[in-house]
């Protein structure tokens, strides 16, 4: 009797690896075939080699995994459970005492196995294949359009500043400059600098209509212009990236530029959603499993759990989008907007659950 848990629990997980790996695959083959039609004329117009052409397609692979794995695990395992309940599989584990929770545990499991590997898939491999998918882009396709292309909120660190850009125009200049200088290796700001206008050369930043604040001196005074010896050229964002933000660094990354925003007492309302988000849509596969698990155990017909599922999916990611827009926007509290979809969502799967859990009947 001590075998059959574990004996179980491999036959669950190795059924699911062998549904969720060909779904994963289709996954992201209409993926990148919807991307590749919509892009298409772009890489021909720019004659782009089939090589670069490759690649470019290939780097995204990791961050469309990240992207679309929830919903893959979840008609996974939705079809998993079907097929189980098609073959008697469940009707054996009724007769043999074994109730609802045990296979349930197992699928939570492999849910957390596949949180874990969207983590990495999205902060580690996904985060290199953007920026050299956008390299590409930029240099290999709108190389044409980038020096006279308008940048929006772009970010970047230079020594010991942190710096961020409103407006980035043609001509390296541009509207809302903010730099915060830190204090070399430590994490206590020294002071903030806001300009209306800058002009931005290597070494030699001109900014104009100046507001300069000194927090350990509680003072401020204004400027007519100031000249910083930043070494970042911004010319180079017109290479690599377009819309550059701290919502796209690794999430240990934006925990550190979070940390040093919040100690000058800037407003990172929008970083620390964009932080729990990533915890949390990796989470949600966990919730995904107690989503599946609630269809197949109210109706087996696999058609019908199908399209419930997506129908499911459709909802979560409608309240996960207006949630975490809230938060951004400083409505509701960061944790609550990144994980407010995942706890009605496993809440309403509980209701079906629980009582499941409980009893043998299937």
């Amino acid at each position: 009797m001590r075998l059959w848990p574990t004996l179980l629990s491999r036959t669950i997980i190795r059924g699911n690896i062998l549904l969720l790996v060909p779904t994963l695959l289709l996954g992201i083959g209409l993926y990148l075939l919807t991307d590749l039609f919509e892009k298409l004329d772009n890489f021909l117009e720019a004659q782009v080699p089939l090589a670069v052409m490759a690649t470019y397609f290939v780097v995204k692979i990791p961050l469309v995994v990240s992207q679309i794995l929830p919903v893959i695990f979840l008609l996974s395992v939705v079809i998993q459970l079907c097929l189980m309940a098609r073959n008697r599989e469940l009707t054996a584990l009724q007769a043999g005492g074994i109730s609802l929770a045990v296979p349930a545990r197992v699928l939570i499991l492999c849910g957390v196995l596949c949180a874990g590997a969207q983590l990495g898939f999205s902060e580690v491999l996904g985060v290199a294949g953007e920026r050299e998918s956008s390299r590409i882009w930029a240099e290999e396709v709108r190389k044409r359009d980038l020096s006279s292309a308008v940048f929006k909120d772009v970010w970047f660190t230079d020594r010991h500043w942190i710096v961020s850009l409103g407006t980035l125009r043609p001509g390296n200049k541009g509207e809302g400059f903010v730099g915060y200088e830190l204090v070399p290796r430590e994490q206590k700001l020294l002071r903030i600098v806001q300009a209306k206008t800058y002009a931005g050369e290597p070494g030699n930043w001109q900014l104009y209509s100046v507001t300069e604040y000194m927090p350990a001196q509680y003072s401020t005074r204004e400027l007519p212009s100031l000249t910083l010896p930043l070494e970042q050229d911004p010319g180079t964002f017109r290479l690599f990236t377009r819309d550059t933000t701290p919502s796209q660094l690794p999430i240990w990354q934006l925990s550190s530029v979070i940390e040093r925003l919040s100690s000058s007492g800037s407003n990172v309302e929008k970083l620390r959603t964009v932080w729990h988000t990533k915890v949390a849509y990796a989470a949600s596969l966990v919730v995904m499993a107690l989503i599946a698990v609630a269809l197949v155990s109210w109706n087996s017909n696999i058609y019908l759990a199908t399209c419930l599922s997506l129908m499911c999916t459709f909802l979560y990611y409608a309240a996960f989008t207006i949630s975490t827009s809230l938060g951004q926007r400083g409505v509701i509290p960061p944790p609550l907007a990144a994980w407010g979809a995942n706890i009605v969502a496993a809440a309403l799967a509980g209701i079906r659950l629980v009582p499941l859990f409980f009893q043998r009947r299937f």
